[in-house]
């Protein structure tokens, strides 16, 4: 009865871990494209006086970019499950 509690609580633990893991990991497949990508947009934008044009195309471009990469996450997590 013992062993079965503790490997329920390890189970618990470790499916936790996963969890945040991968929340971490969606953390910084969205934002890293995004700080990038709009920090090069402001200094294209400063540089050739066309705001907000290249800040908008970065922000736009890193969106794609972080749901294509969240989107093959997401089909790996599915099959893996499967």
């Amino acid at each position: 009865m013992a062993e079965e509690i503790k490997s329920k609580e390890n189970k618990d633990r470790t499916v936790f871990l996963k969890t945040l893991s991968l929340a971490w990991e969606m953390g910084y497949t969205i934002a890293g494209p995004l700080v990038v990508l709009a920090f090069l947009g402001r200094f294209l934008d400063k540089k050739y006086e066309s705001s907000p044009i290249a800040l908008l195309s970065g922000v736009f471009l890193a969106m794609i970019i972080s749901g294509v990469i969240v989107f093959k996450k997401t089909k790996k997590i599915m099959d893996d499950v499967k």
